[in-house]
């Protein structure tokens, strides 16, 4: 029972909060059209660009601008769950914000990814099964992993190992919510969320008025979503089932 309550608790607390964010930074909605468009630019100068023997330089160069856009979101939500406003200043400072801890990730899991290269022919036809068991791992178990980084002050390896620790610990009250949110999102827009480091939903680039405003919807719930995890993040990760029992009394 004091789970239960617990649960209604933190998620009535963060979702009530979320929305109130919601409402006074609503411009942060429309960031998703902003990346699509600076990414189809970007991406495609990279591609003129870095050619012949410039083309390695390409997955490199890609990688570290992939990292802004992240940076820059991420940035964005710190300061709409910590201070509950966010600026074009912001926008601004935000590229290179996370940008030095989200490249260590990154450089962490290509490494752990290059080991197991060396692992995973030797397994044969149990490849697959190992790869699936890998990928949901992941996405369960780092799916906290923005917010640690934008919310805790942690190098790239503390951080992965901080988000394991944080979903042990508070799986039941992270999980179903955001399994929710993002079931919420597929139904109503057929986006489903498979990346740790989603900033936006995908732009088809036909711009027709039922596209946008649909488009605009689906930014909604998943600003709302993003917005709901950091508040929820901020609550479990520095309190505990006790301490929230013995505030909520009072």
């Amino acid at each position: 029972m004091d789970i239960l309550k617990d649960f209604i608790y933190v998620n009535k607390d963060a979702g009530i909060d979320a929305l109130k964010k919601l409402k006074k930074n609503w411009i942060i909605i429309f960031t998703g059209i902003v990346y699509s468009v600076l990414n189809l630019i970007i991406f495609s100068i990279i591609g003129r660009v870095f050619t012949g023997p410039l083309y390695l330089l390409s997955g490199f160069i890609a990688l570290i601008v992939s990292s802004s856009f992240i940076s820059d979101y991420l940035y964005l939500l710190s300061n709409v769950v910590n201070y509950n406003r966010v600026t074009l200043q912001d926008f601004k400072e935000g590229f290179a914000y996370y940008l030095r801890k989200i490249y260590g990730v990154f450089f962490i899991g290509y490494v752990i990814n290059l080991l197991l290269s060396f692992i995973t022919p030797a397994l044969g036809n149990l490849v697959v099964v190992l790869n699936m068991i890998l990928y949901f791992s992941i996405l369960i178990l780092l799916n906290p992993l923005p917010e640690t980084i934008y919310l805790k002050h942690y190098s790239p390896w503390e951080s992965i190992l901080y988000t394991i620790e944080f979903v042990q610990e508070n799986w039941l009250n992270w999980i179903i919510p955001n399994f929710i949110l993002i079931l919420l999102l597929y139904l109503i827009t057929g986006n489903i969320i498979t990346d740790l480091f989603t900033t936006h939903l995908s732009f088809n680039y036909i711009f027709k008025p039922f596209n946008i405003i649909f488009y605009l919807i689906g930014q909604l719930v998943f600003s709302f979503m993003m917005i709901f995890r950091g508040n929820l993040y901020k609550i479990l990760s520095t309190s505990t089932r006790r301490k929230r029992k013995f505030m909520n009394k009072f």
